[in-house]
């Protein structure tokens, strides 16, 4: 697009970006954390189908940044927990570690169908187990693997934004 273009369409008071979506209702307890969180994503095992959705959700077209959603590399700053994947036996004790260096208050979102139910590795012998066996879930983001846009709205759950 010209710039020529670009300043007609401004001019003539058209919109360029799409409209923002409703505000969600606010998930009980969020509002402590003032309308931004810090996300420490943990791939706990599993098929991996999700975490290349999470990639999305962060990436330039979900921009879930725009919310106040932004990814931390230490659960020491984080909010939320954001857990895909069955919890494997080797997973088991650094996600317990990790869950522990997390501060309190904190909100744990659990993403896929592996995280919830175990999903198709459940039985292996190398799968200790659903997430919940481990931790508290706060949200739950079902599917295999869910949309981007289902990780968005969880996480615009905890901002309000």
């Amino acid at each position: 697009m010209s710039v020529l273009r670009l300043a007609t369409l401004i001019g003539r008071g058209h919109h360029i970006a799409e409209p923002a979506p409703e505000r969600p209702p606010l998930f009980p307890g969020a509002e402590v954390l003032g309308g931004s969180v810090q996300v420490r994503f943990i791939n706990a095992g599993g098929c991996n189908d999700c975490p290349l959705e999470v990639t999305a959700a962060f990436g330039p077209v979900y921009d879930v940044e725009r919310y106040g959603a932004r990814l931390v590399p230490s659960p020491r700053h984080a909010d939320v927990l954001l857990i895909t994947g069955s919890v494997t036996r080797n997973m088991a004790e650094p996600l317990r570690r990790t869950i522990e260096a997390t501060p309190t208050p904190r909100f744990v979102i659990a993403v896929g169908d592996c995280a919830l139910t175990g999903g198709v590795a459940g039985a292996g012998y190398g799968v200790a187990g659903p997430l919940r066996d481990f931790v508290h879930i706060d949200i739950e983001v079902p599917g295999s693997p869910p949309e981007p846009a289902a990780i968005v709205r969880a996480l615009r759950q905890l901002t309000g934004r």
